[in-house]
């Protein structure tokens, strides 16, 4: 046996060299968020363009498209304030973008369901930050009601929110400790 191959160096036994796969975690993902927030964008203009303020055009029995202006955040909080909840919301937004994009990083390649909400949230946040920051305001459109009974109007973005939230309670419950994909290399001894 040669000295190198006593010494372990340039063996197997001296562990897995770093990948670009390991480095830049689950980025790979952020084709979907822009992705997201394509769509939520396209659609907004589109809507804007096309109707005037609280025009309501039926779809379905149950389903309506409108045009919308929120300048508070879910459910219309806070909208009733004087404007310093667009900086608020806005600031939101951009911190935590900022924890998805670094969570994102630090993702495991085994990981891909949560990535894949990570990167859901983080298009939404980015497509009503950017209407938040542009506008003042949050552009909603999608507007579900039974008979009189409406759901707040939404957009293209808080799906992606929703969407992705659900995803991540999911994997919360499926792995209530936080453990991922256990190899024997990765369990104590």
């Amino acid at each position: 046996m040669s000295k190198k191959e006593e010494s372990g160096y340039g063996s197997a036994q001296a562990g897995p060299l770093p990948s670009s796969a390991g480095r830049w975690g689950q980025l790979k993902w952020l084709w979907l968020s822009a992705l997201v927030l394509v769509l939520d964008l396209v659609t907004k203009a589109w809507v804007s363009d096309s109707f005037r303020y609280a025009e309501i055009y039926t779809v379905l029995p149950v389903f309506d498209l409108t045009l919308l202006h929120n300048t508070g955040a879910a459910f219309s909080f806070l909208s009733s304030q004087s404007g310093w909840q667009r900086w608020f919301f806005a600031i939101i937004a951009i911190v935590v973008s900022a924890v998805l994009l670094v969570w994102l990083k630090r993702l495991k390649p085994s990981e891909t369901w949560l990535a894949i909400a990570l990167a859901l949230v983080l298009g939404g946040a980015l497509g009503n930050l950017h209407d938040r920051v542009l506008l003042g305001y949050v552009v909603d459109f999608l507007l579900f009601h039974w008979e009189d009974n409406y759901f707040p109007a939404f957009n293209l973005a808080d799906c992606g929110i929703s969407v992705g939230a659900g995803m991540m309670i999911i994997d919360m419950i499926r792995n209530p400790d936080g453990k991922k994909d256990q190899t024997p290399d990765n369990n104590e001894t």
